[in-house]
């Protein structure tokens, strides 16, 4: 009797120390706010307690005969267990369901009927102590099981077996993790539950619970892999999981999506390029307007809210709160900083149909025309917009719906043939013509931008390998490149390698790149055009007067010809102040030594304008519309005869 009785207290000892592990651990990493945690901390106090009252009872078992006061303290541990142990499998069940992400789609008679279990089984044993129904002590005070435990038993087989088919429902939107250490622990308390069955003597149930409950710590209570260091919020890979979650258990559930889009003023205004300064000034805000655990951070100026009720008060009291706050400044190091934002706010399925179609609205800028604070329903068109031309650019790859055209440049004096500006166009079988002003941006965005910078140079590269070009006296043509392709380490020996592949002189290519470019990447780029020009390329600025640094990097990079961009000279056709810019743009760049090509050229009067100015080539659809290769070989060559 003696070992017996030392035996449980070796196995509830254990127990008791492992359930306090679980219980501080959970409080330092301060993972107690949400309901899953909530249920995860009662499930361990439930097996802490259950322990602990096997251990005083244990203890007071040698005196229960002789002594009244220690018979009092075995029925009361006795109650106490049957009490809390009762509620343990309801409580596993519940914190399943969460795991899951199932709760949000129980009707209050599901919820009713759920519930009305666990009050059926309790209530014989809050009456056992009058009526006896689930254990008794006899006259020898030796406990004996009554008929109403065998009810308690099936309660608990109950909602093990309806915790296990929500967990087969929802397999495929759990973790890898998830399933594991959920699978564990039924697995667990099984072998442990019929190791007592089998062994009496051997109580080892809650020991077996306790092991389970650690292992669920480790692999889901432990949310390091999901949470945002800086902020606390759900990171892009939890969003991920928990969308895939909404989906496959068909949670209809509200997205806000909160994009910052100044996001840049956090540099100019602390020196600092560290881009979390930006989440961590709106984030304690945020957290005033929905408990962190509903917020998800998908890159510092971007932060997404699940609303799952879809109470329409609720999505419209956090879009109003969150515009009404964004209209006044937030101080950053006694700095007050003056932060824009757009706040969008959609369903889904109904109107986002997929997880890709949140990360859609995360991650795609907002339209350059918008004026509005707060994007709903048909304001959202441009996500479903922006998701179909990615297909397409992918689609255009695979199919070869890439076309280059052609626009033909001319030289002012003898209004002789210079060259040609290479240009891109899809043509889709789904939606038809897309121009590069849209697919261009999203296809940097995607990482798919060298496949279609390479597409075009080679096309180029074949049509001057034909001979065509020089023989109908063109001097270049010219290759737009992308600043993002550039920056790629190793990026002039790839051009190299690709044209030389073709045989061609290099001096025939002409590589154009905007103006809007980075001060902080002058100094790279101005390596590569160094590098490239010493192989024997040239390179013209395109666009000049769009952006607000052109005449520093006119200094910084070593262009051959300054292409100014069309707005300049329709602007100089209908007033005097840009009459003036014109003129001074060409004496300034005239002065640096660079060769002049003014875009956009419709009309014989702004030839006469041109020439007069002294510029040196000339491109617009006074000559010709940017064409496909063959009609553009038919144009030069009636212009060379």
């Amino acid at each position: 009797m003696y070992s017996i009785n030392m035996l449980d207290i070796a196995l509830h000892s254990s127990t008791i120390l492992l359930c306090v592990t679980i219980l501080l651990f959970t409080l330092i990493q301060q993972r107690t706010d949400k309901l899953q945690n909530k249920l995860f901390i009662t499930m361990t106090v439930i097996i802490f307690c259950n322990a602990l009252s096997s251990v005083i009872s244990a203890l007071a078992e040698h005196h229960k005969m002789t002594n009244d006061t220690a018979f009092t303290v075995v029925e009361v541990m006795q109650f106490l267990y049957f009490l809390l142990h009762t509620a343990l499998c309801p409580t596993f069940f519940c914190y399943v369901s969460y795991v899951c992400g199932t709760t949000s789609r129980v009707s209050w008679k599901k919820l009713l009927l759920y519930m009305s279990i666990f009050i059926i089984t309790e209530i014989p044993v809050l009456l056992n102590p009058f009526l006896h129904q689930v254990y008794y002590f006899n006259d020898q005070r030796e406990f004996c099981r009554n008929w109403a435990e065998n009810s308690i038993y099936l309660a608990a087989a109950i909602y093990f077996a309806l915790s296990i088919g929500k967990l087969m429902f929802s397999w495929n939107a759990l973790s890898a993790k998830k399933k594991i250490a959920l699978s564990y622990f039924y697995v667990i308390v099984i072998a442990g539950v019929a190791i007592q069955l089998i062994f009496i003597k051997v109580k080892c149930e809650l020991l077996a619970e306790a092991i389970g409950v650690l292992g669920t710590m480790i692999a889901i209570e432990s949310e390091d892999e999901r949470i945002d260091v800086e902020t606390g919020f759900n990171n892009r890979r939890a969003l991920q999981s928990d969308l895939n979650s909404f989906m496959i258990n068909r949670s209809p559930v509200t997205l806000v999506c909160l994009k910052i889009t100044n996001g840049d003023i956090i540099q100019r205004a602390t020196g600092s390029e560290n881009t979390d300064i930006l989440a961590s000034i709106v984030s304690d805000y945020l957290k005033t307007v929905t408990p962190r655990y509903y917020i998800y951070i998908t890159n510092p100026s971007t932060f997404i809210i699940t609303i799952t009720d879809n109470d329409e008060k609720t999505v419209s009291a956090i879009t109003n709160n969150i515009i009404k706050r964004f209209k006044y400044p937030w101080l950053f190091r006694e700095t007050e900083i003056i932060l824009n934002a757009v706040v969008m706010a959609a369903d889904m399925p109904e109107r986002l149909k997929s997880p890709a179609d949140v990360f859609y609205m995360a991650d795609s800028p907002v339209p350059a025309d918008n004026d509005k604070k707060l994007l709903t329903g048909s304001d959202l068109d441009y996500l479903i917009r922006r998701s179909a031309v990615e297909d397409a650019i992918s689609r255009g790859l695979e199919e070869h719906n890439f076309e280059v055209y052609y626009q033909p440049t001319y030289c002012v004096k003898g209004r002789r043939l210079h060259g040609a500006e290479a240009l891109i166009r899809l043509h889709d079988s789904l939606i038809g013509e897309v121009y590069p002003d849209e697919f261009i941006t999203v296809a940097e965005q995607i990482g798919m931008i060298d496949e279609i910078d390479d597409f075009v140079l080679s096309e180029v590269c074949r049509f001057i390998k034909s001979g065509i070009p020089a023989e109908n006296g063109m001097d270049c043509i010219n290759v737009n490149l992308s600043v993002i392709q550039c920056m790629q380490a190793g990026f002039a020996d790839r051009i190299n390698d690709l044209i030389e592949s073709f045989g061609i002189d290099k001096d025939f290519i002409n590589f154009e790149i905007t103006e809007t470019i980075a001060p902080k990447d002058y100094k790279l780029l101005s390596t590569v055009v160094a590098d490239l020009k010493k192989d024997g390329y040239h390179f013209s600025m395109d666009d000049y007067g769009t952006g607000y640094s052109n005449i520093q990097l006119i200094f910084s990079l070593d262009f051959d010809v300054v292409k100014i961009d069309k707005s300049i000279l329709w602007s100089a056709e209908t007033s005097e102040l840009g009459s003036v810019i014109l003129e001074n743009s060409v004496r300034m760049i005239r002065q640096m030594g660079r060769k002049i090509l003014v875009e956009g050229v419709e009309t014989k009067e702004q030839i006469e304008l041109l020439e007069k100015l002294s510029v040196d080539y000339l491109q617009g659809y006074y000559f010709s519309k940017p064409i496909p290769k063959k009609d553009f070989i038919t144009h030069i060559s009636q212009a060379h005869n």
